[in-house]
């Protein structure tokens, strides 16, 4: 998606200054300014064929309210679901912000339209043990004693540390020199978060084996050539582990993430405290896990009780 698909000027222009806010200022990453780019495209896109003619900033100040619910019905009669609407009109939204703002032009189109309602799913977890066999089995699926390690360490970071995958392959030299990492995850937050003696065990030993020494400030998880390790190879070698160990298709290497949350809070760890660790912005992302837990909770009642 480029601004090639704005054919007029003026609108394109405010568009790419809306996009450099977004960068700079609310330091979205790059894949979300594409993702916001592409849903303002579908609008302005539909704007051109409901409204009869090419899209311009004249046509967004005379947009109704009605206009935008048609699009709305118009995306989801092509299968979009609530969680898509939801992210499409928040990026047209973010822009009428900005047009607002910048003094370009006001409309009052937007205020009654809600966002779609949505169900939100629960994390899926895995069980203590399947967790911690994701770990371990690593070695029995690579012959190469250093991959094995590196795929072990950085599992274990998901784990035993709550990263994301892309911020378990960000770790640096220079971050492993204290005793917690200081981890930078979306929207720019930072966090502290322990690393724990068996996660440290885990990279320390894929150092000593690793034939590649990155740079202090550079990342130290590598692939076979030397590169920086591609997110996809961590995803497969999850695939292999959920086959060789017979978990569910919903075990990947973010269901770690969500393993450790749910883990935590299961031991009795504070609610504002794994939202810390975890790097969430609001509590409210952070008390899903709590459903999660009593979910569990529910099925070991139905499975040992006799009366259930």
């Amino acid at each position: 998606m480029t601004y090639a698909m704005f054919p007029d000027a003026g609108l394109a222009a405010q568009i790419a200054n809306w996009q450099r806010e977004l960068g700079a200022v609310r330091r979205l990453a790059p894949k979300t300014l594409e993702a916001y780019l592409s849903d303002l495209g579908q609008f302005v896109q539909f704007l051109a064929g409901h409204m009869g003619g090419e899209a311009s900033l004249g046509m967004l100040g005379e947009l109704r309210a009605a206009d935008v619910r048609a699009f709305l019905a118009a995306r989801r009669n092509e299968g979009l679901g609530s969680r898509s609407l939801a992210r499409e009109l928040s990026a047209i939204k973010s822009f009428f912000g900005f047009l607002e703002r910048e003094g370009v032009l006001a409309t009052e189109a937007l205020n009654t339209i809600r966002t779609p309602k949505q169900t939100r799913g629960l994390p899926k977890a895995l069980t203590v043990l399947e967790a911690k066999a994701t770990i371990t089995a690593t070695d029995e699926l690579e012959d190469t004693p250093w991959v094995a390690a590196r795929d072990m360490a950085v599992i274990s970071l998901c784990y035993g540390a709550g990263l994301r995958i892309s911020e378990a392959l960000a770790v640096t030299r220079a971050d492993l020199e204290a005793s917690a990492l200081r981890v930078t995850g979306k929207g720019g937050r930072t966090r502290i978060v322990p690393l724990i003696a068996p996660v440290r065990q885990a990279i320390d030993r894929y150092l000593g084996l690793a034939p590649y020494k990155p740079g202090v400030d550079e990342a130290v998880f590598r692939g076979k050539k030397g590169g920086v390790l591609s997110p996809r190879l961590i995803q497969l070698r999850m695939q292999q582990l959920r086959g060789a160990l017979g978990l569910p298709p919903s075990a990947t290497p973010h269901a770690l993430r969500h393993s450790f949350a749910t883990h935590l809070l299961g031991k009795g760890g504070d609610l504002r405290t794994i939202q810390e660790l975890l790097g969430h912005a609001s509590l409210s992302t952070t008390q899903i896990y709590t459903a999660v837990d009593t979910e569990r909770l529910l099925d070991a009642y139905r499975a040992a009780h006799p009366r259930a």
